[in-house]
């Protein structure tokens, strides 16, 4: 990553008041192998940030420690302005959901929720029932509570999880990949849910992911991670329309490069504009493939002089009027204000 940005990042960070939640200088090797590498970030109380990036990028090994499951080499954690570096995992009052969920599988879902508040000292009996309850209305589960969580749909376990992780009403909320393992159809309904119910309770939420579309969609901000650096922490539409590098920019979204002398340019295949040849364009193109995906049309097109690929994504029914055809030539208008 270009140094001004990291330097940038942590300037940013100096320079705010007391967050929540602060990660400073934090570093961890395994070995040879550099893991994070001098990762500074901020999470303030009530925001629901996401952790991106590929594998074996760092993240969660990022989110551990933040947990105190696992130790930086070097660098500090503080929460609520107080240093928690060295502080046991217990002592940290979050909760946590794993991409596996861990629930009991001999415990119905309430006695899931209910093992956790068992431990919380100055609750008599009923007053758990009533707070494990209290959750199960929250998820939508309470016609599901004498179930086991082999009877359960992978949703379903999921807002169980949930449930248990905030019954005992944490001070931040702790999610490692926790959709990964379901379809598209039900990860696309959760992400709702989730979002919804951490705007409901309030609690400040750490989420890790690789999947762009869920960081997009549910977080406040983002901290795109690769090898070990931090890219860039910003918030969704300021990552996706002024990436501060071309890793962000293709890890993003879709984006077209191509170079204009010395200089690399990028821009999203739905700013692009088609149109006449009598008109000002900017490039020529020919039509190489195209890619129906429902309400947009993905244009797959090739820049002979370049050598190049540019993707262009148009609306289907207009793209249906164009009557396009293999090798067809396509002119094309970049706005200036859309490149990068």
């Amino acid at each position: 990553m270009d140094e001004l940005v990291r330097c940038k990042i942590g300037k940013e960070i100096r320079e705010g008041s007391v967050s929540f939640l602060e990660i400073r200088n934090i570093s961890k090797s395994y070995g040879s192998q550099i893991v994070l590498s001098d990762i500074n970030a901020t999470i303030e109380k009530g925001e629901f940030l996401c952790i991106l990036g590929p594998s074996g990028c760092g993240k969660t090994t990022l989110l551990r420690i933040i947990a105190g499951l696992e130790t930086a080499d070097s660098g500090r954690v503080f929460i609520g302005g107080k240093d928690c570096t060295f502080m046991p995992p217990s002592k940290r009052n979050f909760g946590i959901v794993f991409q596996s969920y861990a629930l009991f599988p001999n415990m119905t879902v309430l006695e899931n929720i209910l093992f956790g508040l068992k431990q919380q000292k100055g609750m008599n009996s009923d007053e758990r029932k009533n707070k494990a309850y209290e959750m199960l209305n929250l998820v939508d589960l309470n016609e599901h509570c004498h179930k086991y969580p082999r009877q359960l749909s992978g949703g379903q376990q999921q807002r169980t999880a949930i449930a248990r992780a905030i019954a005992l009403s944490p001070s931040y909320l702790l999610l490692d990949e926790p959709l990964s393992a379901l379809d598209a159809k039900v990860r696309a309904r959760l992400r709702t849910e989730i979002r919804a119910l951490q705007r409901k309770i309030g609690i400040t939420t750490i989420m890790v992911t690789h999947d762009q579309e869920e960081a997009l969609t549910m977080a406040d901000r983002i901290i795109v991670m690769n090898n070990a650096v931090v890219e860039q922490i910003a918030d969704p539409h300021t990552i996706y329309n002024n990436p501060a590098s071309r890793f962000v920019a293709d890890f993003i979204g879709t984006m077209n490069f191509y170079s204009e002398g010395d200089v690399m340019r990028g821009i999203r295949p739905e700013k692009i504009k088609i149109v006449s040849q009598v008109e000002s364009h900017d490039l020529k193109a020919l039509v190489r493939e195209i890619e129906f995906k429902g309400a947009f049309t993905r244009i797959h097109s090739l820049l002979p002089e370049k050598n190049a690929e540019i993707f262009i994504d148009l609306p289907s029914d207009y793209v249906d009027s164009m009557k396009l055809q293999h090798n067809m030539p396509l002119f094309l208008k970049m706005p200036d204000e859309h490149i990068l």
